[in-house]
């Protein structure tokens, strides 16, 4: 009896052929199938759609995430191909890029952030960043650039190029750039010869621009009046006169120190009566700005490290009461030739609190 039901089971098996899956929903199908008639289960099956993948390819060795694509210190010498559409934020710095091509963002309708900082970049096709339709950040920073690239998209609002070899600043390369708020050109070759009259005049937005470690001997003339911010700190600039700060209604904060400056003609600071913050250390002043006392809101001033010998009573406040709308938070004076227990004590009587008067001996 026992060797009858195995031989019954050996045949069956045999019968039985090995399961094949043709895809993914075969289990599915064969339970429909179940409750088909035989009519039914001979007519063919429907072919299934291919599953496309979820996630947009990413470049070799990239990492992407949450429409960031992150190819730093790969030692790339050209843009990736392939970048996701979606792109937002593209980041390339640290590698070997030697140029950038017509066609390396094409399709990248979406790039808010573009950084190329630290590669050796020393040429910019004209139409490269023509598809980055809305483009607001662009960094530059440490390349070989000799002048900045036209043809920037209008959307663009901060531009970092510091650090290159860019010895020209033409103005055909702002133009239509009025959604533009900060400019970073320091440590570059220029020369205030290089720097055309106007070039950033026209940029109604632009409220922060540093040209520092460089090479220019003047402020830059036809700044745009809605600069809130300038800093040209470590330059080769020799005075400012009455036009150095024309116009500049809205500067709150000036940087001109380690430079040249022996002189600040009087008037000058008329020019930005909103100013809060000046920097003149490290220069060669032989005394104080002129106006300062006039000035209404003017509350830090650095004059450290110059050759001023002589502080009058009325070189900081003014005579009357209630004509300065702000006092003053910060007054360095040390490292001069001023001896301070000659200044009179009611020099600082608009000061807000006597620890903001930094002093100290001469050395």
């Amino acid at each position: 009896m026992k060797a009858t039901l195995i031989l019954l089971l050996l045949a069956q098996v045999s019968w039985a052929g090995p399961f094949e899956q043709r895809g993914l929903f075969d289990f599915m199908l064969e339970d429909e199938a179940s409750g088909m008639s035989e009519e039914d289960q001979r007519l063919p099956l429907p072919d299934l759609p291919d599953i496309m993948p979820l996630v947009p390819e990413c470049p070799f060795s990239c990492q992407c995430h949450l429409r960031v694509v992150q190819c730093s210190d790969l030692g790339m010498a050209t843009v990736p191909k392939n970048l996701p559409s979606d792109t937002t934020l593209l980041d390339l710095q640290n590698n070997k890029i030697t140029e950038i091509k017509d066609g390396d963002f094409k399709n990248l309708k979406n790039l808010h952030t573009l950084i190329l900082v630290n590669n050796k970049i020393s040429k910019i096709s004209p139409g490269a960043f023509t598809p980055l339709v809305k483009l607001e950040r662009l960094y530059l920073s440490k390349n070989q650039l000799k002048e900045l690239p036209e043809k920037m998209p209008k959307t663009l609002q901060e531009l970092r190029a510091h650090e290159n070899e860019i010895s020209k600043v033409r103005k055909t390369v702002f133009n239509g750039l009025n959604q533009m708020i900060v400019i970073e050109l320091g440590t570059n070759p220029l020369k205030s010869s290089g720097i055309e009259n106007g070039a950033f005049q026209g940029m109604k937005r632009l409220s922060y621009i540093r040209i520092a470690d460089t090479n220019i001997t003047a402020i830059p003339q036809g700044l745009p009046t809605s600069l809130t911010e300038l800093h040209l700190d470590n330059n080769k600039i020799t005075k400012v006169d009455s036009s150095s700060l024309k116009g500049m209604v809205n500067l709150a904060k000036l940087g001109l120190s380690f430079n040249s400056i022996s002189s600040v003609e009087n008037g000058s600071l008329a020019n930005a009566p909103h100013l809060r913050e000046i920097h003149l250390e490290n220069n060669k002043l032989t005394r104080v700005p002129s106006g300062l006392a006039e000035h209404k809101y003017i509350q830090v001033v650095y004059l450290h490290n110059n050759n001023i010998s002589h502080v009058g009573t009325n070189d900081f406040c003014p005579l009357g009461y209630n004509t300065k709308k702000t006092s003053y938070s910060a007054v360095s004076l040390f490292g001069n030739p001023v001896k301070y227990w000659e200044i009179p004590s009611t020099t600082f009587r608009c000061v807000y609190v006597r620890g903001a008067i930094q002093l100290g001996n001469y050395k």
